[in-house]
């Protein structure tokens, strides 16, 4: 049964559905039949963009295409983002793509007037490798509690990675990368700095020598490079291009699909700072 202007009962439980109130980002529309509905939209409310969505489906279904048109379209609405990058799809959206027959239909199919734009997009790096921004943070930023858990140490090491950072911060010191943070190990269990910790528990040999190999294995696949300086403010994340639009922020990581450690490393780094 239809309704009044035409639309099946299905196609109109799926406008209805997709009716929100405030700026929505544009989706597509229902395909009844095998043919397209361009009156009954699919979209989210802008609103809604900040909690988890999975985009899923088989090799060719359109998934990155539709990560791409997602983040177009929250780059229209103003709204910065961050990409990670993994395989280098998302790179061309710095430029303007090209129109064709079979792409002006698609879109006139869905209700859609596409045209070939270039969004503003800044490229980061977190191997030091490509054009890429290089992404970086000190150890003193990352602090003791992060890198424990980047390290696998239980709360006896964790603790004494703690007295660590202390002394450090009671010397108005700093750790700018894993190489400082092994010098400082090596001094304080050594005999001219052993004393500085004994009022507060110090720090064994032992320990030490759990500790020390644990920072090597987190070097050896090239986590370094991700700590040193200029430690990178994720409120770089968080800025509009001048003529409005959001920045897309795209992480490149083709160059360190084979480090995971270093992926990692950076994940839990940039979920603590959010």
């Amino acid at each position: 049964m239809a309704d009044s202007i035409g639309l099946s009962a299905s196609a109109t439980q799926v406008a209805q559905g997709y009716t929100f109130a405030g700026p929505t980002l544009p989706l597509g529309a229902l395909v009844e039949n095998d043919v397209t509905v361009p009156a009954a939209q699919a979209g989210l409310p802008l609103s809604m963009m900040n909690r988890h969505d999975l985009i899923a489906g088989a090799t060719g279904t359109g998934k990155t295409r539709t990560l791409q048109g997602t983040a177009e379209a929250l780059s229209t609405a103003g709204v910065p983002l961050f990409v990670a990058d993994i395989k280098g799809d998302l790179a061309g959206l710095v430029v303007p793509g090209t129109a064709n027959d079979k792409l002006t239909a698609r879109s006139a199919s869905i209700g859609q007037n596409w045209q070939a734009t270039a969004f503003p997009v800044e490229f980061y790096s977190l191997s030091g490798v490509g054009n890429g921004i290089p992404i970086r943070t000190t150890v003193t930023d990352f602090g003791p509690l992060l890198l424990s858990k980047v390290l696998g140490l239980n709360e006896t090491q964790e603790s004494s990675l703690g007295l660590i950072f202390h002394w450090v911060d009671t010397q108005s010191l700093a750790l700018l990368d894993l190489k400082d943070l092994q010098s400082t190990i090596a001094f304080l269990i050594s005999d001219e700095g052993k004393d500085e910790l004994k009022g507060i528990g110090g720090l064994s040999p032992a320990m030490a020598g759990v500790i020390l190999p644990e920072i090597v294995t987190l070097q050896s696949p090239g986590a370094d490079v991700f700590f040193g300086e200029p430690a990178f403010s994720t409120g770089d994340l968080l800025r509009l291009a001048p003529d409005g639009r959001g920045l897309i922020s795209a992480l490149e990581l083709p160059a360190v699909h084979d480090r995971p450690a270093l992926f990692s490393t950076f994940l839990m780094w940039l979920l603590a700072e959010r």
